[in-house]
């Protein structure tokens, strides 16, 4: 590919963004010609902002996630200078998106809807909160497929061990987070979901102040408004989502069996049901049970 710089197996086509401590690239496998995202990440701009534990965190995650909503990790290059993670390329962006669109219809919102929350339930069982939900953070493939990127913020949930750190967007963030109590973790990704659906459906945000105390204020007290021309359904399961109280906020699975939720449900995104154990013929039952015995 001529003018191209080359990475390994990879042609670099162009950059597609820069943060804080890289860039972010658009390159393509040389044999397979399928398109990645390299996120190139300074060595020593990690060192100065102290941010080496975050993109760890980030790989371990990815590595262990396999979802068809959740960007995939193909692979990492580190140099001496450099840490590369070769990503799945998702070229759009759900705030974009929104942005560029609107709000949506709600069938349509509903199929960003049960992609974002199968994603989150599977991250949850891989005992994985991600903290940082939000459409900047959910990538769109060529297919409007989403994709769920960014688990720098993320912490893994163990037992009795409870989140202490406040992150995450302000816009999004529940107010057991931004009030800096503790809080447990599956709970705060339920909230930020709630804020997202809310935003596909309204097109605008439920909580929002460019003054950060009055934002929190709302946040704190719940405090939105709902448009009348949402259905039923889509109202009830936002007001479940947004309680502020986290004991009495719906839970994953409970988003699950909502009826506005379940609808036209593809398949692939069905609950997975666990096969019932082989049945042992009577004979060999008796036989086995002589043989523990």
């Amino acid at each position: 590919m001529p003018g191209a710089n080359r990475l390994g197996v990879y042609n670099v086509v162009k950059t597609l963004g820069e943060g804080s401590f890289g860039k972010v690239k658009l390159a393509i496998h040389q044999v397979s010609g399928q398109k990645v995202a390299l996120k190139i990440i300074s060595r020593r701009k990690l060192v100065t902002r102290d941010m080496a534990g975050r993109i760890e965190r980030e790989i371990q995650y990815l590595q262990l996630l396999r979802h068809p909503h959740i960007i995939k990790l193909f692979t990492v290059i580190t140099t001496p200078s450099e840490i590369i993670m070769v990503l799945e390329y998702a070229g759009g962006e759900l705030f974009d998106y929104i942005v560029q669109n609107g709000k949506m219809a709600e069938d349509k919102a509903r199929k960003f809807f049960q992609q974002i929350v199968c994603a989150v339930e599977y991250c949850h069982r891989h005992k994985i909160v991600h903290r940082d939900l939000k459409p900047e953070n959910l990538l769109l493939d060529d297919a409007l497929n989403v994709k769920i990127a960014d688990f720098g913020l993320s912490n893994i949930m163990t037992d009795g061990n409870f989140l202490k750190t406040s992150c995450g967007s302000p816009n999004y963030a529940a107010p057991e987070v931004i009030s800096g109590k503790l809080y447990a973790g599956p709970e705060v990704d339920v909230w930020s979901c709630g804020v997202i659906l809310y935003v596909l459906l309204v097109g605008r945000l439920p909580f929002d102040d460019e003054y950060i105390p009055a934002l929190f204020k709302k946040i704190a007290q719940g405090n939105y408004m709902i448009p009348a021309y949402l259905s039923t359904g889509a109202v009830r399961l936002i007001k479940k989502m947004l309680q502020v109280n986290p004991i009495n906020r719906i839970t994953v699975p409970e988003i699950r069996q909502d009826p506005w939720f379940m609808k036209d449900l593809p398949d692939y995104l069905q609950p997975a049901t666990i096969p019932p154990p082989p049945r042992v013929p009577a004979q060999r039952r008796s036989k086995k049970l002589q043989r523990d015995g």
